[in-house]
């Protein structure tokens, strides 16, 4: 079964929680602070009410912090006590003072660590504090004070990830891009890890804020004998890997209760090798986070072959139902569609139907029968791709949009196939990505931004070789970001043809020990196969083609690999879709409408030709206020941040930002005065930096 639903006599007696209790939960959080990553209970809320809808306009920069340093920004700060607390792109962590963005102190470890880091996580006795932070595969605990690494916890103040998880620790990657949530005295987290085998399980694990010491491990791919080990082969815990919830956790602290969203299993795109519905992947779970154990659970895929992880944390409301306040949680999708499920409980809120797909016709394959769609909130996007849907841009534009799409197999929930390309409506960069959604608990809306760009695959015969070999070696690990022949998928992903004109031999090779920007490092396969790729890259020597997004998985072991993450864009490099290209939502969380919807982001050169309101992908969220606005960055080729009325969706306020804000503002206040602050770093077709940006009224205007 997809769904199982265990009420124990501690979860009934949690279903007795009233409303009041949610309201003192959101008393308890210091209206001025920002302590969790989400916000409180995951809601990007704020009750701060000096910047609002009157005087919005009249913003302007109170501080900047510059990193130094390139490769782009995905953090979400804290700021808690006066102090803001938050990554480099490098993976150091800085405490800035949160009236004038002066740095107080900086911690580096010393490791070489690139890629996602969206942000830290506090905690506090009353009498001590500390930041937990992930660099590579460590956590470190530091004083929330001086940024000295605390000796006490773990091994000298670190765990390293990879361990506990049964399996050899030295060839795993286990990182964090998105930081965990403190219960009482355990720091509760998740991971990220390799989405090609081998690759580590994704387990939820709990440590001890003191000590590091292990307390309870949640398998989210599960050993013989437990819950949903019927729904794997009999090997799948030593074989199998990830189902891992590397979007972010969210808490609900009252009731003991954390809900964590997993991604797909490993290999994404074929399963052949883990027939069932293979949970924990693709699932919310509701853990009981003093123990580890399950009260319940959803899978939104049922045996994914698409790479539809969750890619986003929930989001805890409060819905009005028949007079009652009922406690619930919000899961988005990466296809863009929206789950409602009491929080308690598990009961979906609005109903969800399966309904039948079609069957994989790759050899030794079997997709699931029936896959749960949602039948409101109605999806915020197209889940699958018409020739009525294409570009109207150009004429030109349109004719190679439809003479394309006719090559393709489409449609929702269509398996890939060998040889054939497949679209998937919308692509693995989503819908909705990791910035995730805002709750207003004044309107019952929720407000979440969604790209609109489909992407295409296939999947072809995969030819073992040795792992020395500089060809093999490239066609399994750079591949799908830069495509077998070398030309990228520019602008999303640079062409490494001439890279020898644009960077050193020593340069290259740093980069592909240690990886740089969203790409991973590769130092675990040793130097004499970092040597031999970098003989292969250097020697431009070029195959069949392909094209893709992402690095850093270690090698695939199966009968198939696939063709990269390949955009369906236009020769001019433009969605092939029709506009809006990107979309920013408010969902009557009562009813499941939409309360307003409006286009998100601009391609500024589109824009010069009269062509306002395309919309663009994002990537970071948005934050909602009692002082009825709406912040978000996000977008990617505009670089603005902005303000939006959040009962009509109406633009109030933007700027322009030294960077892409991809990433999710937070708001706080600090001797008086309200600050908004966003990380702008940029992202893959762009310079990238690292510059903090905080804004607030002028002096005095806001007392």
């Amino acid at each position: 079964m997809t769904r199982r639903i265990v009420l124990t006599s501690a979860v009934i007696a949690l279903v007795c929680f009233s409303s009041a209790i949610a309201l003192r939960s959101a008393a308890q959080q210091p209206p001025h602070d920002w302590r969790e990553y989400g916000g409180h209970q995951g809601t990007r809320h704020s009750t701060l009410t000096q910047i609002n809808r009157s005087n919005v306009r009249n913003l302007e920069v109170a501080w900047t912090y510059d990193t130094g340093e390139t490769g782009g920004l995905q953090t979400q700060p804290l700021m808690v006590d006066g102090l803001v607390y938050a990554n480099t792109p490098g993976h150091r962590v800085i405490a800035l003072d949160a009236a004038t963005g002066a740095l107080v102190w900086k911690f580096d470890s010393g490791l070489t660590s690139r890629g996602p880091n969206r942000g830290v996580t506090y905690w506090s006795n009353g009498t001590e504090a500390r930041v937990f932070a992930s660099v590579s595969t460590f956590l470190y605990a530091l004083d929330a004070k001086t940024g000295e690494v605390m000796k006490d916890f773990g091994d000298g103040g670190r765990i390293d990830m990879r361990l506990g998880l049964g399996r050899d620790a030295n060839p795993l990657n286990v990182t964090m891009s998105s930081p965990g949530v403190v219960y009482r005295d355990l720091i509760i987290i998740g991971s990220a890890t390799a989405e090609r085998l081998p690759a580590a399980p994704g387990d939820i694990r709990a440590y001890d804020v003191r000590t590091g010491q292990i307390r309870w491990t949640f398998r989210t791919i599960p050993a013989p004998g437990d819950f949903g080990a019927d729904t794997w082969p009999a090997d799948a815990r030593a074989n199998s890997g990830s189902a891992n919830a590397w979007a972010g956790l969210v808490l609900d602290a009252e009731r003991g209760i954390v809900y964590a969203p997993t991604g797909s299993a490993a290999f994404d795109f074929y399963g052949g090798d883990r027939l069932g519905d293979n949970l924990f992947a693709n699932s919310l779970i509701a853990i009981n986070a003093a123990t580890g154990e399950r009260i319940w659970h959803f899978q939104t895929v049922r045996h994914d072959i698409w790479d539809k992880d969750h890619t986003s944390p929930p989001t805890l409301i409060t819905v009005r139902r028949n007079g009652q306040d009922v406690p619930g949680v919000v899961q988005t999708t990466k296809q863009g569609t929206v789950f409602v499920f009491n929080r308690v409980t598990g009961e979906p809120l609005f109903p969800i139907e399966y309904r039948s797909f079609p069957q994989s016709e790759v050899p030794g394959e079997r997709a699931a029968d029936t896959q749960p769609i949602p039948v409101l909130p109605e999806p915020l996007v197209p889940q699958t791709t018409t020739e009525a849907m294409l570009t109207r841009r150009t004429p030109e534009a349109n004719r190679w949009a439809v003479e394309t799409l006719r090559t393709m197999r489409t449609g929702e929930f269509t398996p890939l196939a060998v040889g054939q390309n497949t679209l998937i409506s919308p692509g693995m960069d989503g819908g909705v990505e990791w910035g995730g959604g805002a709750f207003d608990p004044e309107t019952g809306r929720f407000f979440v931004n969604v790209s609109n760009m489909p992407e295409f695959t296939s999947l072809v015969e995969n030819a073992p070789a040795p792992d020395t070999n500089g060809r093999e070696l490239y066609r399994t690990h750079c591949a799908e970001c830069h495509g077998e022949k070398l030309e990228g998928d520019p602008p999303n992903m640079p062409s490494l043809v001439g890279v020898t004109g644009r960077r050193s031999l020593e340069e290259i090779n740093a980069v592909i020990r240690e990886g740089a920007g969203q790409m991973d490092g590769f130092g675990h396969l040793g130097q004499p196969a970092i040597a031999s790729l970098l003989q292969y890259i250097t020697a431009g020597a070029v195959t069949s083609a392909g094209g893709g997004r992402r690095g850093g998985p270690p090698p695939q072991v199966g009968p198939y690999r696939f063709t990269g993450y390949n955009r369906f864009v236009d020769p001019e490099g433009y969605p092939a879709t029709a506009m809006p290209w990107g979309t920013l939502n408010a969902i009557d969380t009562r009813t499941g409408e939409y309360s307003w919807k409006v286009p998100f982001g601009e391609y500024p050169e589109l824009v010069a030709q009269g062509m306002k309101d395309t919309g663009s992908e994002s990537y970071g969220g948005p934050v909602v206020t009692a002082g009825g606005l709406l912040f978000i960055g996000a977008t990617l080729f505009d670089k603005k941040f902005r303000a939006f009325d959040k009962d009509t969706g109406a633009l109030l306020w933007e700027t322009t930002l030294p960077f892409a804000g991809t990433a999710t503002p937070i708001t706080y206040e600090q001797n008086g005065r309200q600050f908004v602050l966003i990380a702008a770093g940029g992202r893959r077709v762009q310079p990238t930096g690292g510059v903090y940006v905080a804004f607030a009224l002028p002096q005095g205007a806001g007392e």
